[in-house]
């Protein structure tokens, strides 16, 4: 317990952690104050050098197998928050530094998306059953950060539908405008796009997803105006007035940043241009964490707002507007948290005890990662030209505000 206890008394310097060893001794690590007080119990001995190694990764396994459990009404979320609230004491510890400076060597490598390995990647995650995303999600199954005008009186649903508006709103729609989507998700944006008057060419590349966005898009009257096709961004064609990208960024890499905007670039149009939302960090470049890489998003990466301009600037794109997202994904992470918890014993019927541990410690992570650490959410509009996209960002509240009212006017009208 030696060095994991000399890690412990570095880090925890907010809240408290009461660590029960495997031998049963109890150890007590902080002031108690400005932070939870969390109860943790190891039961395998080779957690005490291997937590004090990496903890991040070996923290995050150990509750899934069950040999690092809570006590005293603590839960696997005020654990995360204790580690939340002292990132900066973890950061700072000698063998913490030799770690990070280990993946900042390897991130190239972690991070590597070729053709065929991009798929892989994205099917890890994305060709889960959708009944077990429909357990969490919006009934529009939108899997991206929601836009809050009111957080604490808005439902989850609400709030996506007006990001779906603000999105289509930013892209300033008319009839028969030739637009496409990179990563389409399970079809919510085509949709709203398709009902703009657009039409829309969406790629994915997971087969699951691919599955239920062709149901719906028929289910929704616009099977017409919708293609989809199962394909890398890399092999679409063709010239677009408007591209989107929502929630797809995050699974490029670093080393194919130029690819892909070079690819955004080269399939608009002389006048139009696109929209990428995306997760960002407001803090320099770093690495995807060993939990998140290892398990949830394999090859995935978090840019710094430094690596994706640079790479504008290589490509020879405008970046005629950037939206800066706070603290909505938080807000959207904690509605997908609590509606798991809710339906907790669902998701273990259709996997295990493990795969429920595992999404509890993922959720719970990236909710706090956008409440105490530095990711937020941009929405940048580029494009080939300076003059595509108005001046003036006043375009984007009106052209909201004309897709609103409609849907107020026939409730009047229906009441």
């Amino acid at each position: 317990m030696r060095m994991l206890s000399g890690l412990l008394r570095k880090f925890v310097r907010n809240g408290r952690m009461r660590l029960y060893d495997a031998a049963g001794a109890l150890h007590e690590f902080g002031s108690g104050e400005n932070g939870p007080t969390v109860t943790v119990r190891l039961h395998d001995k080779a957690l005490h050098h291997k937590l004090a190694f990496n903890p991040e990764l070996i923290a995050a396994e150990a509750y899934m197998d069950g040999t690092l459990t809570f006590e005293d009404g603590s839960n696997v979320h005020q654990f995360l928050e204790l580690f939340s609230v002292n990132r900066s004491g973890l950061a700072s510890a000698g063998s913490q530094k030799l770690l990070r400076r280990a993946w900042r060597g390897l991130k190239r490598w972690q991070q590597a998306n070729p053709l065929g390995a991009a798929a892989e990647h994205a099917r890890h995650h994305y060709d889960l059953s959708t009944d077990m995303y429909r357990l969490f999600l919006d009934e529009g199954l939108n899997y991206s950060c929601a836009y809050f005008r009111d957080p604490d009186n808005e439902t989850l649903e609400e709030a996506q539908r007006a990001k779906l508006i603000h999105i289509a709103a930013k892209l300033r729609l008319e009839p028969g405008m030739k637009v496409a989507e990179i990563g389409s998700g399970w079809g919510s944006l085509a949709i709203q796009l398709a009902k703009c008057g657009a039409q829309v060419t969406a790629i994915n590349v997971s087969p699951e997803q691919l599955k239920i966005s062709r149901q719906r898009v028929e289910e929704a009257g616009v099977g017409d105006k919708v293609t989809f096709f199962e394909r890398d961004y890399r092999e679409l064609d063709g010239k677009f007035d408007r591209i989107v990208s929502v929630g797809m960024m995050e699974h490029v890499g670093v080393t194919y940043f130029d690819e892909y905007f070079g690819k955004v670039r080269d399939l608009l149009t002389d006048d139009g241009y696109a929209m990428i939302h995306a997760i960002g960090r407001m803090t320099p470049p770093g690495t995807t964490g060993p939990f998140i890489r290892k398990y949830i998003f394999p090859g995935g990466y978090v840019p710094a707002l430094s690596e994706v301009f640079a790479s504008l600037e290589r490509v020879g794109l405008w970046a005629c507007d950037n939206e800066i997202l706070r603290l909505h994904y938080y807000y959207t992470i904690r509605h997908w948290r609590e509606r798991f918890a809710e339906n907790r014993e669902a998701a273990k019927a259709l996997y295990d005890e493990r795969f429920c541990r595992m999404w509890e410690f993922y959720l719970s992570a990236v909710e706090l990662g956008f409440l105490h650490g530095s990711n937020m959410v941009f929405q940048l509009l580029l494009s080939r030209e300076r003059d595509a996209v108005p001046i003036i960002r006043d375009f984007i509240v009106d052209d909201e505000r004309a897709l609103v009212k409609p849907k107020r006017t026939r409730k009047r009208a229906a009441e």
